[in-house]
């Protein structure tokens, strides 16, 4: 495996050898990092703006909830019905063209004056998120297979980079220049990062391999989850390990706002940045996967993720169980999710998009049932019972796995596992 000055070569034949050789550099997979990080950065940035928002444009309480609400259906919208256009389309223009789109959807945020304005251009934004897994598929697709863990492993760093500082810095940014200035600032990052990856990014002359109207390739998609029991697996561990997940960052303020730490926002929101932990095992998980232990690492991050609910249980009476607790379940989150990428992207690279679109729905899925769950619960039972919860979706994943793991082929697995196989002849 090449080092990390080294670029990684490859033909970009995944797709039926379109386009001519390219040089995916470290420097291009930061790049492709930047902008996922970006981009899913805009379905966080509002949590900390709610009050604020809904005082300037006189919004009930219920109807600023749904801020929030849109903003993740129309990102689960979009990884069912974009996303798979990866599979059939030029990515390089698909990914700025949506970013373009993301632009204006920011710009129509940041001059709302109505609420309906604000709650359309929400949705629109959420739905262009997407072009993170767009950009994550592509990514996968220029890698070669014996670093591809490695690369979705950077690439992913920088997606939790991005919802990690994303509530941070726009509850600084809103405290220094109002609320409407995270949408223009994101608006004009967004912009740039367009115009350098049109640059970038390869252009591919060749008409893709997939030749499947719209309704086709959507069908497709339904019909991959019906054939590949390990993507039905490992989309089922993500629902779970992401449920688990939501269940913590949902309603960790909760317990944090009140006796006897009576925290204020900006404090809480600082917490989050202890999870930039998860970016590090993200690259770590990476690189286990590219030399064929990604069973092995998927049941050891469950079992840290079960692990974490013992200290986050004391979060009432100890910080420092709490930053425990975070590093642990942030580290064993990234662990899998990576290792889920890697694997279903390694089944049928030419459906990349639509594979890792149809996972994210299920990430979504979880995340949705577990900010669900925990905040309902936290209300009639508190923060025992949460942490019950989280600690019962962790539990669930780390069973499945554990009556699964032998009775699928791991691809990573097989693939260094032939690998070794070839190498043996030329060492005698």
């Amino acid at each position: 495996m090449p080092g990390n000055g080294e670029a990684l070569t490859r033909r970009t034949g995944t797709r039926s050898g379109e386009g001519s050789a390219f040089v995916l550099s470290r420097g291009v997979v930061v790049l492709f990092a930047v902008a996922c990080g970006a981009a899913v950065a805009n379905v966080y940035f509002s949590q900390p703006l709610l009050v604020t928002m809904g005082h300037d444009l006189a919004m009930s309480p219920a109807l600023v909830g749904s801020v929030v609400t849109l903003t993740h259906v129309g990102y689960a919208l979009g990884l069912f019905f974009l996303v798979p256009l990866g599979d059939v389309a030029d990515r390089r223009r698909l990914i700025v063209a949506q970013l373009l789109l993301l632009v204006a959807a920011l710009a129509a945020v940041a001059a709302a004056h109505t609420a309906a304005i604000l709650l359309a251009g929400m949705a629109a934004m959420g739905l262009l998120a997407v072009v993170t897994q767009t950009l994550m598929a592509f990514a996968a697709s220029l890698a070669p297979p014996a670093g591809r863990g490695r690369v979705v492993g950077l690439v992913t760093s920088g997606v939790v980079t991005g919802i990690l500082l994303a509530r941070t810095a726009s509850g600084l940014m809103a405290d220094l220049a109002g609320w409407r200035s995270v949408y223009l600032a994101s608006a004009s990052l967004t912009a740039g990062l367009a115009l350098v990856l049109s640059r970038v990014l390869p252009r591919h002359s060749d008409a893709p391999p997939a030749n499947l109207r719209y309704g086709q390739l959507l069908r497709s998609t339904l019909t991959l989850f019906a054939r590949e029991r390990l993507l039905r697996l490992r989309a089922l561990l993500g629902l779970l390990v992401f449920a688990a997940f939501s269940t913590l960052w949902s309603s960790v303020a909760l317990p944090l706002s009140e006796t006897p730490y009576f925290l204020s926002q900006s404090a809480i929101g600082a917490l989050g940045l202890i999870g930039v932990a998860g970016a590090l095992a993200a690259t770590a998980a990476g690189r286990l996967n590219d030399r064929g232990l990604s069973r092995r690492t998927t049941g050891t991050a469950l079992a840290l993720l079960t692990a974490s609910w013992l200290p986050l249980a004391f979060t009432r009476s100890s910080l420092w169980a709490l930053v425990v607790g975070v590093i642990l379940l942030d580290l064993a989150v990234q662990a899998v999710h990576v290792t889920n990428q890697t694997l279903i992207y390694a089944l049928h690279p030419d459906a990349g998009s639509r594979l890792i679109g149809g996972y994210m729905v299920f990430y979504s899925v979880g995340s949705a049932t577990g900010a669900i769950a925990a905040t309902s619960l936290y209300t009639v039972a508190g923060w025992g019972a949460v942490c019950a919860l989280g600690a019962a979706f962790s539990c669930l994943g780390l069973v499945l796995w554990a009556f699964t793991r032998h009775s699928l082929p791991d691809p990573a697995f097989e693939a260094a596992r032939h690998a070794a196989a070839d190498r043996q002849p030329h060492e005698r």
